[in-house]
């Protein structure tokens, strides 16, 4: 009896603990949303938890080259939360440093009927989710008087008067004019002949294009231009990879000659074509080769038949989340990346790859910053973020396949049919150039590319096979090219004179 006594007051205690748990469940507070964040003083530029003469002086040196700076402190210069670092801007941090106190200088601001923030919006919390960049320049800046780029003050002008998309446009082209001016700025006194030469080409090409009123193009020149002058340098670059442009801009105009046209109406054999590659290659690279009867490679898919399999891994597998993270955030948020993997056509009207190159040359130099510098890191790192969705891939189940595998959603350069296709070149034969040699990677790439027109010899693979080249071309340049230490130098400019 004492058994059933105590065995019936326990089922009553699960019972009655089970309800207080339920209730709990339902109606306490929990902790739904584990998201961390960093809070932001916006123009508290040494990190001391106060605004003073400190900051204002801080200020004249940010202002003097934004882009320069660290992102975060870029970013707090935009205390109006528009995007922009304007004269707004610069007025408000002004008078919050001479008040010291940002009720203070609310109060005097508006007993003067002056708009000014409130005190709470000069604190931002950032999430770690959240893509932190340099925000647009909007105000006059001093680099525009010095700059090579003589059309800036018309393009300032003109996005005063605009409104909408294109007064946006024209401020992100007047934005990166500046910071192209001030990169060039810095590398004029080191500059060489062959350097100045293609400057002056492409400073030519920019005033043709703000004349024909063309300023998508426009900007995405101009950060071609920024890309070259605050990444690479000619100075000690073998003479393989300094000509190799000039073959890539041959290979260009072989797919726009009366010869290929003739090739793909069938009045011309594929052999006419071989030829002329193979002079290019001759006088361009130096390279005597029969492509036709070009002995196929191994195996492409297998890496370690191009470069050391053990070293290419070992760099691949340094890619952390952390390090995929950055990267897709780069590649989903960045403004000037978003803006050169935008540019794309219908299918298969960017026979000259136009629209590749540049985003390109963004994600390596992203993947460079996140690896510290190590290229054969962020060869590695962009190896896994745009592996080529193969068909094999895509009949695998999604839960099976590993998170860095064929990212749909990564924001690739290029025409939809061919862009983690070209990305996938770009990178790889970039990287064989590092483990081996340019000459040995362009070896390689042509050798594959004769083993795929054999395989299909048909005008459409021709004229892959000559895009795919150019899009290894390109790869080998820009990797072998760009000096890391060039962004680790990067600081304040200044002007030719100062």
């Amino acid at each position: 009896m004492k058994l059933k006594k105590i065995a019936k007051a326990a089922v009553y205690a699960a019972v009655f603990t089970a309800a207080a748990l339920a209730v709990g469940y339902y109606t306490l507070p929990v902790n739904r949303i584990n998201m961390r964040s960093r809070l932001a003083m916006l123009g508290d530029f040494n990190g001391d938890h106060k605004w003073d003469k400190t900051d204002d002086d801080r200020l004249s040196a940010v202002l003097s080259d934004p882009f320069g700076q660290p992102a975060d402190t870029a970013y707090g210069t935009d205390v109006n939360h528009n995007g922009l670092l304007d004269e707004e801007d610069v007025s408000f941090l002004r008078e919050l440093y001479r008040a010291g106190d940002p009720y203070k200088a609310r109060e005097t601001a508006r007993a003067a009927g002056r708009p000014f923030p409130y005190p709470r919006e000069f604190f931002r919390y950032i999430p770690e989710t959240e893509y932190v960049q340099c925000p647009v320049v909007a105000f006059r800046h001093p680099a525009e008087d010095a700059s090579p780029l003589r059309l800036l003050g018309a393009v300032r002008a003109k996005a005063a008067a605009s409104s909408g998309y294109d007064a946006q446009l024209l401020r992100e082209v007047y934005s990166e004019g500046i910071r192209f001016s001030l990169a060039y700025a810095r590398r004029l006194p080191g500059l060489l002949p062959k350097e100045k030469d293609y400057a002056g080409a492409k400073l030519a090409r920019c005033a043709a294009l703000w004349r024909e009123g063309r300023h998508y193009e426009l900007l995405l020149e101009l950060m071609g231009l920024t890309e070259d002058a605050e990444t690479l340098t000619v100075r000690g670059q073998p003479e393989f990879v300094a000509q190799s442009l000039y073959f890539r801009d041959h290979l260009r105009r072989l797919l726009e000659s009366g010869l290929f046209r003739d090739y793909r109406a069938g009045k011309a054999p594929a052999s006419g074509v071989f030829k002329v590659l193979e002079k290019y290659l001759r006088e361009d690279m130096k390279m005597e080769m029969d492509l036709e009867n070009l002995a196929p490679p191994r195996n492409f898919l297998e890496l370690k038949n191009y470069a050391d399999r053990a070293r290419w891994q070992y760099y691949k597998t340094t890619s952390t989340k952390a390090d995929f993270r950055r990267l897709l955030l780069f590649a989903q948020y960045d403004r000037r990346y978003l803006r050169a993997a935008a540019r794309t056509t219908r299918k298969m009207e960017d026979a000259p790859l136009e629209n590749h190159n540049l985003p390109m040359v963004l994600l390596f130099r992203e993947a460079l910053a996140i690896k510290g510098g190590d290229k054969l890191a962020a060869v590695g790192l962009l190896d896994e973020a745009v592996r080529v969705p193969f068909a094999w891939v895509k009949t695998i189940p999604r839960d099976k396949l590993p998170a860095s595998v064929a990212l749909e959603n990564f924001l690739l350069p290029g025409n939809k049919e061919d862009g983690s296709d070209k990305s996938r070149h770009w990178n790889v034969f970039g990287g064989i150039s590092l483990y081996k040699s340019p000459e040995e990677s362009l070896k390689l790439a042509l050798a594959r590319e004769v083993k795929d027109f054999r395989e299909d010899p048909s005008p459409a693979a021709m004229s892959e096979f000559i895009r795919d080249t150019m899009a290894n071309l390109n790869g080998i340049y820009y990797v072998v090219s760009i000096d890391p230490d060039l962004l680790k130098k990067r600081g304040p400019g200044a002007l030719p004179g100062e």
